[in-house]
């Protein structure tokens, strides 16, 4: 039995033929199937799922309130951190989806960001996923980053520019240096980034102050993340793969590695005593 995350377009609501077959197959052969809760996609599988009475399903949302679970099934709350709900906030169910999962099936309208990045964060792990693309009736199996990358290049241009922007801000990918670079934001964009900066920042002083490790390493990956991983690995001297791992949820990395990150961040740690503002300077 493997564990298989199926995902797709919020535009399609009526699962292809080829998508019936395939979630036919999972069935007779017994496998976990790992989907989302949003409409669309996520919503016709459940649907596909109920309707043959299968329990082997886990639903994924995130946040504290699933959207949809159509069979009543286990569901799986991915927390994350407090603020609007953008495409951000609803990839935090993907991302886990695409790491607890041994294989992929994604059901694409051709030009669906979300279910790229679903490919691009199977690949990136090793993992082989089918795609079904409604758009032009085809289906391919992807193993590599070559594969990704011929899908991508189906992708609208517009389509292109959004995912380098934001696997550059936002994803913890190994495979794939030449998207680690800051796009051109336009002033909108900087005033965002600069409020969204800010409150990261005040959340690695929160999780200081409560002793949060795993917290603080998280939020230090994102913040190196928006500064562009492949640049503070050159200022750090180490490794951008390394970095991705050790400054992510799972991460442990030495302290000597987070007092790097932390200045190639264009950060420094300040001490002070406890119930004393007077700080302590070397």
């Amino acid at each position: 039995m493997i564990r298989v995350f199926v995902g797709g377009s919020r535009h399609i609501s009526r699962l292809p033929e080829e998508a019936r077959v395939r979630l036919k197959n999972v069935m007779e052969r017994q496998h976990s199937v790992l989907v989302g809760d949003a409409n669309g996609v996520d919503k016709a599988v459940q649907s596909y799922l109920a309707a043959a009475h299968y329990d082997r399903v886990t639903v994924y949302c995130s946040g504290d309130k699933c959207r949809n679970n159509i069979g009543f099934w286990e569901t799986r709350k991915v927390i994350t951190q407090k603020g609007r709900r953008d495409f951000n906030f609803y990839a935090a169910k993907d991302k886990e989806m695409a790491r607890e999962a041994e294989f992929g099936l994604m059901i694409w309208d051709g030009k669906s960001l979300g279910t790229v990045m679903n490919l691009l964060r199977l690949v990136d792990s090793s993992k082989k996923a089918v795609l079904i693309d409604v758009s032009d009736k085809q289906q391919v199996t992807l193993s590599s980053k070559e594969d990704w990358e011929v899908v991508v290049s189906k992708c609208p241009s517009n389509v292109r520019d959004k995912l380098k922007k934001h696997i550059a801000q936002f994803e913890e990918i190994s495979l794939f240096a030449e998207y680690d670079q800051v796009a051109t934001r336009d002033e909108s964009d900087l005033e965002q980034n600069a409020h969204a900066q800010t409150e990261l920042i005040h959340g690695l002083d929160l999780a200081l102050e409560n002793g949060d490790a795993k917290g603080f390493i998280e939020l230090l990956g994102k913040i190196a993340r928006e500064r562009g991983m492949t640049r503070v690995a050159q200022e750090t001297g180490l490794a951008r793969e390394s970095l991705y791992r050790s400054l992510s949820a799972r991460g442990n990395p030495e302290f000597a590695t987070v007092l790097k990150a932390v200045n190639a961040a264009g950060l420094r740690l300040v001490t002070t005593k406890k119930h004393d503002d007077q700080q302590l300077r070397p």
